[in-house]
């Protein structure tokens, strides 16, 4: 159960609307690697976590996915407000407005709708920790290419504390792996499982 704050996590205050940026940010809200794959991943994960702690991590950062789907609707619904025509032809918003008008709609920069291919869950401790590590990295990048390309502060300053987000939370999954490295027999760490063995040889 969650409780819900009336207030975004960073405040999204952008004075000039730009619906360039708009086409290129939204790739953070339902791209490959944006913040609506990664709430589905960690809030699915853990139910399948056999290590409490590490199971408490991905409900907090799956969490706080969620308020940062919320900073990325804020930050699009910002950049797109009170367009002419004219402004949403010569920007090239034209083809998504005609879809969805100025709603925020997740898709990657490609023009791809959001995918549940991108919310990976094995199921293994492992496999879905180490998911958990490349899929911070991977946002994290994304955000460092859209900061190369926005120079607006009202947009980049959000951003900025999106990405070092994706450092704590990358610290965090890291500290999930030890924690479940410390529960396993060491020699099993890497792929041997005893379980699945047993039962293979019966």
């Amino acid at each position: 159960m969650w409780i819900y704050e009336r207030k975004l996590q960073y405040p999204v205050k952008i004075k000039r609307p730009d619906p360039k940026l708009a086409k290129i940010i939204i790739s953070q809200l339902g791209g490959p690697d944006g913040e609506t794959g990664a709430a589905n991943r960690y809030l699915n994960q853990r139910y399948s976590m056999p290590y409490k702690e590490v199971a408490g991590i991905l409900t907090d950062v799956g969490t706080e996915e969620l308020a940062h789907m919320e900073m990325i609707g804020a930050i699009l619904s910002q950049l797109t407000r009170d367009l002419s025509p004219e402004e949403i032809k010569k920007s090239g918003f034209d083809a998504y407005f005609v879809d969805h008008t100025a709603g925020v709609y997740p898709a990657s920069a490609a023009g791809v709708p959001f995918d549940a291919k991108y919310i990976g869950v094995k199921g293994d401790v492992i496999a879905d920790l180490n998911e958990e590590l490349a899929a911070e990295q991977k946002a994290r990048v994304t955000y460092d290419n859209l900061l190369r390309l926005i120079d607006d502060p009202d947009v980049c300053a959000p951003l900025k504390f999106l990405r070092e987000r994706e450092l704590v939370h990358y610290q965090r999954f890291g500290d999930g792996l030890r924690i479940a490295q410390d529960n396993m027999d060491f020699r099993n760490f890497y792929g041997y499982n005893p379980a699945f063995d047993k039962k293979r040889m019966r």
